[in-house]
């Protein structure tokens, strides 16, 4: 069970955060599908052609054959796909780590809730938020092909694609989670929290750019986000198992491990 108490604290302590990423999310999502237009060469392609490098480093130098193939390349290759990791990364510091470093846990501690209660709050916040993020930015985005683009969006394919990002969004918030519950200060956790998370990234960017570089997806969980997959028609049930299973552990640890360690208070 969640303490609803701490919840609702939560709630009130972040959701200006969460309302900041909706405006970014809001902005270049309406932007980029304002963009485009199967008739005529869009911006992104001619960067794509000026920069061919920089452009498949962040999965975005398909041009894509339709609407759906354009939102996946031009907003999931890099915008709505890290944008709520950032906001995942903040978040995982305030939920426990700033709590720790600025000595506030001891008030939190005085409660009747134990420490394992509290823990499995702020992990339940945590996934809320992703999902709260994640389900205001795809019904944005239907609604405004919808609107721009009549019915070119295929929002099937687009419903599962997402299911997938949220999955990764719940395995990477899950080793934020874990940074927190073992860090005593803000500076470790970002050092983990953010470094993890960005070191995926890089290592993804890096695997897109081919040739040898290309063993770099090995070693990162974005690999198995695959939207081009997804878009053919192939199975998700491996990515998500994946992902499912890293939230577990880390979820799990992290719990653990904060509910028996000794905190600086």
């Amino acid at each position: 069970m969640i303490s609803l108490t701490l919840f609702k604290k939560d709630i009130k302590s972040n959701y200006k955060i969460i309302l900041l990423f909706f405006a970014i999310l809001t902005l270049y999502s309406i932007s980029i599908i304002y963009m485009y237009d199967p008739k005529t060469t869009n911006a992104f392609e001619e960067m794509a052609k000026s920069m061919p490098e920089l452009m498949k480093a962040f999965g975005m130098d398909l041009i894509g054959a339709n609407l759906t193939e354009y939102i996946a390349n031009y907003l999931y290759g890099l915008i709505i796909l890290m944008f709520p990791i950032i906001c995942i990364i903040i978040l995982g510091n305030k939920l426990i780590a700033s709590y720790v470093d600025k000595g506030s846990m001891a008030y939190l501690l005085a409660t009747p809730n134990k420490r394992v209660k509290i823990a499995l709050t702020q992990a339940v916040f945590m996934w809320i938020a992703s999902a709260v993020l994640l389900i205001y930015t795809s019904s944005l985005i239907i609604f405004f092909c919808n609107i721009l683009h009549g019915g070119d969006l295929d929002v099937k394919t687009f419903i599962i694609i997402n299911i997938v990002l949220y999955f990764l969004q719940v395995a990477v918030s899950s080793i934020c989670f874990f940074a927190s519950c073992i860090s005593n200060d803000t500076k470790l956790y970002f050092t983990i929290g953010a470094g993890v998370p960005i070191l995926f990234y890089l290592l993804q960017a890096l695997a897109n750019m081919g040739g040898k570089l290309e063993n770099f997806k090995y070693f990162t969980l974005f690999t198995l986000f695959n939207t081009s997959d997804i878009i053919a028609g192939e199975s998700i049930l491996v990515p998500i198992l994946v992902f499912l299973s890293v939230a577990i552990v880390f979820y799990g640890a992290g719990i653990y491990i904060f509910s028996k360690r000794d905190l600086p208070l």
